[in-house]
């Protein structure tokens, strides 16, 4: 039995050291780059890993040799899935307590739109809110201020987000009406860093289900 146990150590030690080798070789090509890694993780690809990086979904092969940026789509069903986004969906759903969210009496789907209160296009489509509630469709909506953090319009949506009507203070925002200041623990830096991981360059930007 305790030959066994011994074996089963030495065997994944072995496995763990490939494994620790492939990511050295990925993080050390990461490196040169600039480019930091959060985490690394297996890829629906053979040859490759999926690196989560502050800046985005990375696919590295396993000699860190060649890298692709993008989203990656699986195409074997019906319907084409965004494998990138599904990745970072359960970190978006953990921000859900923090959305302003838009629910359809008749919920069918559910969109998340980042979102920013100084953008033609995002007044544009608050605007027709009644008209994606009654075809079924819930808005979620989370900030994404275009000029960057610490900017008036994150500080802005920040009161918004920290607002104790929030769909108000919003609704008033998008009418091109003040907005009052207001503070709480709500870290806007977290939708925007979501944000950036999902590839979102300008607003309103809109992630499906």
């Amino acid at each position: 039995m305790k030959k066994r146990f011994m074996m089963f150590t030495l065997l994944a030690a072995a496995f763990s050291g490939v494994a620790h080798a492939d990511d050295a070789a990925i993080r050390q090509s990461l490196a040169k780059l600039g480019v930091q890694s959060t985490e690394i993780q297996s890829s629906p690809v053979a040859g490759m890993k999926t690196v989560l990086t502050h800046s985005g979904v990375l696919y590295v092969t396993d000699d860190g040799k060649h890298i692709i940026q993008g989203p990656m789509y699986d195409v074997s069903g019906a319907h084409p899935v965004n494998v990138t986004n599904k990745l970072l969906m359960s970190q978006l759903n953990a921000l859900e307590k923090e959305m302003i969210v838009y629910k359809a009496p008749d919920e069918k789907h559910v969109i998340t739109v980042f979102t920013d209160i100084t953008c033609g296009y995002c007044h544009k489509l608050h605007e027709e809110m009644k008209d994606y509630n009654a075809l079924g469709i819930t808005v979620r909506y989370l900030a994404f201020p275009r000029q960057g953090l610490e900017s008036q319009a994150e500080q802005d949506m920040k009161s918004i987000w920290c607002a104790k009507d929030k769909n108000k203070a919003f609704d008033d925002a998008m009418a091109g009406k003040g907005v009052k200041p207001a503070s709480c623990d709500v870290n806007i830096a977290d939708h925007y860093a979501l944000g950036v991981q999902l590839g979102v360059s300008g607003t309103p930007a809109i992630v499906l289900e």
